[in-house]
């Protein structure tokens, strides 16, 4: 490598250690402060989302015995004044319990304000669990008329058996019952599914119209410090897509590459077509809300600062649901089914409503579930993830161990032509159309294919991304040790540099080591231009992993050294011999 070629690679890195350690340091900015509207008059618009908080516009009662289902909502709504703050009242709780979660109920607006997961650590070795929604929130089965300005009325609360009951009469004589229960399941272990029954039982002497109403799903923050923040989602499923937004949106979050940035708001509301659930989800978690009865018409959703700090932010969410009418003596039924818990693709692909869509594993779906499968079929034989993802990595790369050698015998052959690749670049240096042209003929001589080198990691691209994705939101690996790595879903950390405060991952540097080890070992082809690419690409692949989970980096640590094992078994094969193959000539019809 030339010297010129050095110095590219020496200011590549310094300039990405720049880059990370600026990165690390940018806190993300607050949201926009709501303020406080004035009310609108029915059907005439209001300011953008950003200026105040919104509501989603609601038809007009229908005749007797109709159930309302109202279209979807615009994106930007008719504002409405905020609900009445009912008066004090003193906050009870009573507590159900299964083997796995631990629900918080309250008589403040009647619903989950805390779902502790009692197998799961909020920390490894500590003894805090990790517990969804807050106090401080909404509380998960809460119906609002604005989330906005929730209006949290005091329900009665009491205990029956396996249940918590609620009660509230509203003002217009309805009486709102609701139910939370752990529904009959054979399952031994990970059962976070909570059952939700709500009676809305019409006391008084006239028909009651419901225009619609928001039901709280809960907040979402990250629980690690080293969580990633993109992960922080309100997310949703129509039909067979998901769809979602993250907690950068509040701050004007534009997505890839700045594309599709806005001034800061307070609030999301947006009208979908009969949602099937709805979730508040962070890297490992989720509370996801499914309406049995009617599916929702709209997502709403706020972010609130967990950490001033830091200025870091989680998101809480609703979803609206259809409004329906209610004749005076009658009692109109509404069922919902609450998931509580970790994202365990195994456990929610068992839920009948397209639950694990919430793992949003995008273009990479199907090869992420595959694997994700595999690597726990593997732990159920060794009991250990670590041993997993080395199996994993064995039964990956044996598979592509034929394809490989064939790909590595292209380029040595490759190799061997280099010195009449470079004699046709200084004949026709001057005229590069006709250097390539003379350059593909040679290849077609000699029976080679430029691309034959390239082929196997094509191949392990979507490989590499599936796992990639998998392994980020792979609960399953949080707290699994390994060595010195304490938990493989987060970086390896030993330390940090003084200073500036830069962690020090062993894991990525032992994989760049052997990536460049593999560079060197490479048979070299003619072109000058795929070798840089190939000496640049172990520093992209260090950026690119240095921060994320352990897990990823102890696979392609591995991979490489399976690459090394086969390029120095290749290497001792006898160097290719150039023979030109008959070409076969044109027949003219």
């Amino acid at each position: 490598m030339d010297r010129t070629a050095w110095i590219a690679i020496t200011l590549c890195v310094l300039g990405l250690i720049a880059w990370e350690i600026w990165i690390a340091r940018q806190p993300l900015p607050p949201p926009a402060v709501a303020t406080a509207p004035s009310p609108t008059p029915p059907g005439v618009s209001s300011t953008p989302l950003a200026a105040a908080p919104t509501a989603v516009a609601t038809p007009a009662p229908q005749p007797a015995s109709a159930v309302v289902t109202p279209a979807p909502p615009p994106a930007t709504a008719a504002t409405v004044a905020p609900s009445a703050t009912p008066a004090q009242f003193e906050e009870k709780t009573e507590t159900l319990r299964n083997s796995d979660v631990e629900l918080h109920l309250t008589n403040r607006g009647g619903g989950v304000s805390e779902a502790i997961l009692l197998n799961y650590p909020a920390e490894v070795g500590e003894s805090e669990r990790v517990t969804l929604n807050s106090p401080a929130r909404i509380p998960i089965g809460a119906m609002v008329d604005d989330p906005a300005a929730p209006g949290l009325p005091e329900y009665k609360i009491a205990r029956e058996a396996d249940t918590v009951a609620l009660e509230y009469v509203t003002p217009e004589q309805v009486t709102i019952r609701k139910k939370f229960s752990f529904p009959p399941t054979n399952e031994k272990k990970d059962n976070f599914v909570v059952k939700l029954d709500v009676d809305f039982a019409n006391n008084g002497a006239a028909p009651y119209a419901n225009p619609g109403y928001f039901l709280g799903i809960g907040s979402a923050a990250r629980i690690h410090r080293n969580d990633y923040p993109s992960y922080t989602r309100l997310v949703w499923s129509v039909g067979s897509r998901t769809k979602g937004i993250d907690v950068g949106w509040f701050a004007g979050g534009g997505g890839f590459l700045g594309m599709g940035q806005h001034p800061p708001r307070p609030y999301y509301t947006q009208g979908v077509n009969a949602a099937e659930w709805v979730a508040a989800s962070n890297q490992f978690f989720t509370s996801l809300v499914v309406p049995l009865t009617a599916k929702a018409d709209a997502v709403w959703g706020k972010s609130f600062e967990i950490d001033p700090a830091q200025k870091a932010y989680g998101l809480e969410g609703a979803m609206h649901l259809p409004g329906f009418r209610v004749e005076a003596g009658q009692t109109y039924n509404a069922h919902f089914q609450l998931y509580l818990g970790p994202k365990l693709y195994h456990r929610l692909a068992q839920l009948e409503h397209n639950e694990a869509e919430v793992m949003e594993f995008g273009i990479f779906k199907i090869i992420c579930q595959a694997l994700l499968n595999a690597l726990n079929t593997l732990h159920s034989f060794l009991g250990n993830y670590a041993a997993a993802i080395l199996a994993l990595t064995t039964i990956v790369k044996l598979s592509l161990w034929p394809l490989q050698t064939k790909a590595t015998a292209s380029m040595r052959r490759m190799s061997a032509l280099s010195p009449k690749i470079q004699e046709l670049r200084e004949k026709y240096k001057d005229d590069p159309t006709r250097m390539n042209q003379e350059t593909m003929k040679l290849y077609k001589e000699y029976g080679i294919n430029p691309v034959g080198g390239c082929l196997p990691m094509l191949i392990q691209i979507p490989i590499f991304f599936g796992l990639f994705t998998m392994l980020r939101q792979a609960v399953e690996l949080r707290g699994a040790h390994f060595l010195w790595i304490h938990d493989l879903s987060q970086p390896d950390t030993v330390g940090h540099l003084p200073v500036v405060g830069w962690p020090i991952n062993i894991l990525p540097l032992i994989m760049a080591a052997t990536s460049f080890w593999m560079t060197h070992l490479t048979p070299k082809s003619g072109d000058p231009t795929q070798q840089r690419m190939m000496m640049f690409m172990p520093i992209i692949f260090i950026v690119f992993c240095y921060n994320f989970a352990a897990a990823l980096a102890l696979y392609y640590t591995v991979q490489n050294l399976f690459s090394i094992l086969q390029l120095y078994q290749n290497r001792k094969q006898p160097m290719p011999t150039l023979e030109k193959v008959a070409v076969p000539k044109r027949t003219r019809k």
